[in-house]
């Protein structure tokens, strides 16, 4: 397993370059969100190890798919240039404040099929590329209302029906816990489809051990699993960044960075 931070939620109160640098310096690898607004050469002189970033700037898997598709393929083309494997994804366009783009609160079957062939032609993208999609739940209640496909159990059953190796899961748990619960059952379930696994706690999405997710029976489960892909902190500090990144790496322990 190797850790990940996103420094799009620590070191707040640095330019961006600089939590990059910060993040990578405590030899984390790196997540980002949207890549229109970095400077993609300067990220990369960082020599920073880039975990994954949003893999869309604008569309949907259902309304939208054509506007999707193809900043999908400009995001591939950054990926690539920051040497980053996975491409993130959700249900649709998020806007200000994680909210939709265009709220989706009615999932209809027609939509879950064609969020099933958008799917289909984004993991062969992917393959030609080189790179890995991955979907990733989000919470209705508190973070993301009116996102479709939100929960846990609808990103497998999407990543289940295209069943591609370039298309894989970003198991957020920080979401899965808000939405679903019962997170260890979830992660065996869900095993051979994730491709990434992000974390916060709950409430108030910030470090492990403040609050009520037990992250070290978290890590150990995952050990037990034989779990090797990468987790993922994306959570506010409770009161610092570095005492953040080192409460992480604590509930981790045993797990290489």
């Amino acid at each position: 397993m190797r850790l990940a931070v996103c420094a799009e939620m620590v070191f707040t109160d640095l330019p961006f370059l600089e939590r990059v640098e910060r993040v990578h310096a405590a030899g984390f690898q790196v997540e980002i969100w949207n890549w229109t607004t970095k400077d993609i050469p300067a990220l990369r002189q960082t020599g920073a190890e880039f975990s994954s970033m949003t893999g869309y700037v604008s569309g949907s898997l259902t309304h939208d798919q054509d506007e999707l598709l193809k900043t999908a393929a400009q995001s591939i083309e950054v990926a690539l240039e920051l040497g980053c494997p996975r491409l993130n994804l959700h249900g649709t366009e998020l806007g200000e404040g994680g909210l939709p783009v265009v709220p989706q609160y009615e999932v209809t079957g027609e939509m879950w099929l064609t969020a099933a062939r958008t799917l289909e032609k984004l993991a062969v993208m992917a393959e030609r590329a080189g790179v890995m999609f991955v979907l990733e739940n989000l919470n209705t209640e508190v973070d993301h209302p009116g996102v479709p496909f939100a929960k846990a159990r609808d990103t497998l059953a999407l990543v289940q029906a295209v069943d591609h190796p370039h298309l894989r899961l970003n198991l957020d748990l920080y979401h899965a816990q808000i939405g679903e619960g019962n997170l260890i059952a979830l992660l065996e379930k869900a095993l051979p489809y994730i491709g990434e696994i992000q974390i916060a706690d709950v409430p108030g999405r910030r470090e492990p051990g403040t609050g009520e997710i037990n992250y070290p029976a978290i890590a150990a489960a995952l050990r037990n699993l034989n779990y090797t892909g990468t987790i993922a902190l994306e959570a506010f500090a409770e009161s610092n960044s570095d005492l953040a990144l080192r409460r992480f790496q604590t509930a981790f322990a045993n797990v290489e960075t």
